[in-house]
């Protein structure tokens, strides 16, 4: 079902077009492209608050600017769809995010207005500058950089890093700050509140309506423009005296706080920005989900990515089962936590951004004292658990295992460098479904078991991740611990089992068999569940082991293995380079067994986004190709005998 753009939207195909209509029509444009989002998202999903949030900055920008000329990244990504649909995506609009459709982020290789890549936060200010300075290099100043970043993604530690350079930089660089408050779950920190009081302070307003005043009178004064730029400056650093600036402080030229709502303020603001040479930041207050009442009204966290919904009457959409329905494995995380919490009062929890995401927020909720969220810094959230892990404390971090990439260092250098008894409980472990390639969580296995003084582990079910987090609270001195488990529902609805202890370094045998072993570990496991009974049906033996540990292996179990097997398949949600496969591999090669083993999970390519199921299929691991794979392997034994 294709929805209907308004009669505006309907000649916009690239932004040459939307510069042909008067600028009196943006307005009408502007509530046109915000039903257009409305109307799709509600159909077929996606994310929603944050592009209803830009969508007045979003045809600004595109007025104004000479784009893909001049160079526009977005920080995220969730608030781009405006601009997908302004760029000649409009057609294809229906198949965001669908397995074979168009990126939910903005990508390079989907549009050559998708200036950069992004997925993961606060990279804009960085990128944007990179370009600027090798337009500064190239020598083409007329060349503009817009990097449009939210003040959620501000708190991210390269954020900061990048303000940090740019404020000596001298380039072209206008960084947009869309202000609304909120990022996924609503903002925390310092930060937060500093922008809060410039946002609310008299003094800045007065100081804004002057700005502006003088900003206007541009055109008029051809050469003296900079005389005009310095009073404005100097306007600035007087009223710094009563109240710092962060953003004046680095070096950068702040204007605003302004309507991001007002299209046509803000084209002139733009307009007039242009001609201002050097590194400065435009303070954009928003409002997420404007123009839908249930989203502007309603919670934002659920309106970020609501799923399909009715547009009239904001109800969203779920599905109702007749039976009992597995939970997702983030809420067994989450209730499991606070379930140990409460029997051992050292335990703490740590979210860099995403206690809805992660289902910290259940723990937050009842023990705020003993959970925290901070902010969008992996780094910071790595090592502020490692601190706690030296005063005998019990921290469980939990992080996206995409996310986990950008805190790489503090696992190695903070925690096991250090030895220390972190936990870290890794949530979208495998394929992160519609979200894609940024956020597949596929090289966790490889990029954990490769270090020393860390125990690497991934639960089969509900049960099984239940029973790892026990064994993760429990006293021990050394070694960090990382569980990691898939995006979506388990298999077992009645989940709440009581709690066992896991020996460390032990797997299991799920099926006996003679013909054959499948190797598994984690979820995926359950894959090679229903293969091994379709095979029975045909009269094969298959035998299957759950491993649950990376790292330790199960030694005595794959002695076992290699002993009674010549024919092994590896099963895992993982990169195959450096994987679990691997590290069977590794085991054969060391004990000197002979056998062959053929490996299956995740390819050395860029696989995009897709339901998990369509991605595994692709992969060659779903149920059909897991079933395929031991086949073929018992084809041969077959002609070989033959």
């Amino acid at each position: 079902m294709l929805i209907t753009p308004g009669p505006l939207l309907a000649k916009i195909n690239s932004p040459d077009d939307l510069k042909k209509l008067d600028q009196e029509k943006l307005v009408q444009l502007c509530d046109e492209l915000r039903h257009f989002i409305i109307d799709n998202v509600s159909i077929y999903g996606g994310h929603f608050g944050a592009s209803l949030g830009v969508v007045e900055l979003t045809v600004a920008l595109h007025y104004v600017f000479n784009t893909p000329y001049d160079q526009l990244v977005w920080d995220v990504g969730h608030q781009a769809y405006g601009h997908k649909i302004l760029t000649g995506r409009r057609n294809v609009f229906h198949t965001n995010r669908f397995y074979g459709g168009i990126s939910g982020f903005p990508k390079r290789s989907e549009s050559i207005y998708d200036a950069f890549g992004v997925g993961h936060s606060s990279t804009s200010v960085s990128a944007a500058l990179g370009m600027a300075e090798a337009s500064k290099y190239l020598k083409l100043d007329n060349k503009q950089h817009i990097a449009v970043i939210g003040d959620g993604a501000l708190t991210g530690g390269i954020a900061f890093e990048g303000l940090n350079n740019a404020g000596v930089s001298n380039t072209n660089l206008l960084i947009i700050l869309n202000d609304n408050c909120m990022s996924i779950d609503p903002n925390v920190g310092a930060l937060k509140d500093y922008l809060t009081d410039i946002t609310t302070s008299k003094a800045y307003n007065k100081l804004k309506d002057e700005v502006w005043n003088l900003l206007g009178k541009l055109s008029t004064f051809g050469k003296s423009a900079q005389e005009i730029v310095s009073k404005v400056e100097n306007g600035i650093k007087s009223t710094l005296l009563s109240q710092s600036n962060l953003f004046e402080s680095l070096n950068l030229r702040y204007f605003g706080p302004v309507d991001g709502h007002d299209v046509n303020h803000l084209v002139g603001v733009l307009n007039d920005l242009k001609e201002i040479k050097g590194p400065k930041i435009l303070h954009c207050v928003t409002v997420k989900g404007k123009g839908y009442g249930p989203a502007e009204k309603g919670n934002a966290t659920t309106w970020h990515a609501p799923g399909t919904f009715d547009k009239i009457t904001g109800e969203i959409h779920k599905k109702v089962h007749d039976t009992p329905q597995p939970p997702k494995y983030q809420d067994v995380f989450g209730h499991t936590l606070v379930e140990l919490a409460k029997a051992n009062d050292k335990i703490m929890g740590i979210t860099p951004a995403m206690p809805s995401g992660s289902s910290m927020n259940i723990m937050m909720k009842e023990m705020p004292d003993r959970a925290f969220d901070v902010g969008i810094a992996e780094q910071h959230a790595v090592t502020f658990s490692a601190g706690l892990a030296t005063q005998g404390l019990i921290p469980f971090c939990n992080i996206y295992s995409s996310f986990m990439q950008r805190a790489y260092d503090q696992v190695v250098h903070d925690v096991c460098i250090q030895n220390l008894p972190v936990n870290f409980c890794l949530d979208r472990a495998g394929f992160a479904g519609a979200d894609g390639p940024t956020h597949h969580g596929a090289y966790d296995i490889a990029y954990l078991r490769c270090l020393p003084n860390i125990i690497v582990s991934s639960p089969m079910n509900e049960a099984e991740l239940r029973n790892l987090m026990y064994t993760a609270s429990l006293p021990r001195s050394k070694q960090a611990f990382a569980i990691r488990y898939p995006r979506g529902q388990g298999v077992m609805p009645n989940w709440k089992t009581p709690f066992e202890e896991v020996k460390i370094g032990t797997g299991r045998k799920i099926r006996d068999g003679k013909d054959l072993a499948i190797l598994t570990i984690g979820h995926i496991g359950n894959y090679a569940v229903t293969v091994c009974e379709n095979l029975a049906k045909q009269g094969l033996e298959v035998a299957h082991y759950d491993l649950r540990f990376v790292k330790p292996l199960d030694e005595a179990l794959l002695h076992e293995v290699f002993t009674s097997f010549k024919k092994i398949v590896t099963v895992e949600d993982g990169c195959i380079q450096g994987g679990f496969g691997s590290a069977v591999l590794e085991f054969m090669a060391d004990h000197q067994y002979q056998a062959e083993v053929k490996r299956l999970g995740i390819p050395d390519r860029v696989v995009e986004h897709g339901e998990q199921l369509e991605l595994h299929n692709e992969c060659g691991f779903g149920p059909e190709g897991i079933q395929q794979a031991v086949l073929h392997m018992l084809e041969h034994v077959s002609t070989a005998a033959g």
